[in-house]
């Protein structure tokens, strides 16, 4: 944990939580030892949408559509959100769950390897949120700032390896040493940028938040 645990357990006492379904939907993920973004990050992942109102958003990383409904929900605009998922046995439990949310002609599942399904995309996207094999955001970041518009925003979760990034690659077990370097250079890379403005924020297991530039600035 990155921040005290007692700090987390009181912030998130405050939240007042989201609508029965939701909660239904995040009840089943976490029985069936699926990961959900968590409750703090929820809150944040709301404030930039209330900040934001994206009319198009794209999501990496699908899993059981919690978050693709908790965006859609949040969202102070109507919007469309395509979502993208690789693994087969999550897919079904996504569909039927968009389904039962009514959200299946506002919520998109493309099926196949994000890096793959992205070049076929044209955007751009107002906002993408990345939270998928976190040793594969390096691979997708050049498709992402591709579709994401002038004054986009992309939003990646669990950035910060529950405090693993700030170790040296000897410290890591060796099972985590490519997907710890692979974060490091995702993080380099986008606070570098020219085109990108960043902020890495140690909320949840971290997330960074980064707004490209508008054309002409």
């Amino acid at each position: 944990m990155i921040v005290g645990e007692r700090l987390i357990t009181y912030i998130n006492s405050l939240d007042t939580g989201n609508s029965p379904f939701l909660e239904e939907i995040e009840a089943e993920a976490n029985r069936g030892h699926v990961p959900v973004i968590r409750k703090e990050t929820q809150q944040f992942l709301k404030l930039l949408l209330a900040m934001n109102c994206p009319k198009t958003i794209l999501e990496i990383g699908t899993a059981t559509g919690f978050s693709a409904l908790l965006m859609e929900a949040s969202n102070p605009v109507s919007c469309h959100i395509t979502t993208i998922e690789n693994y087969e046995k999550r897919i079904p439990i996504a569909k039927a769950n968009f389904l039962r949310a009514g959200k299946e002609n506002v919520i998109e599942l493309l099926e196949g390897d994000a890096s793959q399904v992205m070049k076929g995309l044209g955007g751009p996207y107002d906002f993408i949120f990345m939270d998928a094999a976190k040793g594969q955001y390096i691979h997708f970041l050049s498709e992402a700032l591709r579709l994401l518009g002038p004054g986009g925003v992309l939003v990646a979760d669990n950035v910060l390896q529950d405090g693993d990034i700030i170790e040296s690659r000897f410290a890591v077990t060796r099972r985590n040493r490519t997907i710890h370097k692979r974060m490091r250079d995702y993080l380099y890379e986008i606070t570098h940028m020219e085109s990108l403005t960043t902020s890495i924020l140690p909320i949840g297991d971290g997330v960074t938040v980064s707004v490209k530039e508008r054309n002409g600035e």
